[in-house]
């Protein structure tokens, strides 16, 4: 009886100690993923911008104003970049979960 009891007590314990973890995660997990999505905002926003900017035509036409857009446009390109690649498992996560309905 008193090795059943200290068994229940240690798993008890355990158990205590792991959902501790759990919940610290869970909160880290959650924190991240806000920021994620408040990251993501500010980079459509500058997306936008630079869209925009992309959009007007040039009356100047030299070699460092050639560069000047270039460079934007590659610029452009890695902000789309780093957005897909933070939502890719997201929306990978999103798809399975759909499908499961």
């Amino acid at each position: 009886m008193i090795l059943v009891t200290s068994l229940l007590v240690i798993a008890v314990i355990l158990l205590s100690v792991s959902m501790a973890f759990n919940i610290k995660h869970a909160i880290i997990i959650l924190n991240m993923q806000d920021s994620i999505e408040l990251c993501l905002d500010m980079l459509d926003i500058q997306y936008k911008k630079v869209k925009d900017i992309l959009e007007i035509p040039i009356f100047f036409d030299s070699m460092e104003v050639r560069q000047v857009i270039a460079t934007i446009k590659e610029s452009r390109d890695a902000i789309l970049k780093v957005a897909n690649i933070l939502t890719s498992d997201i929306n990978t996560l999103n798809e399975e979960v759909q499908s499961d309905d």
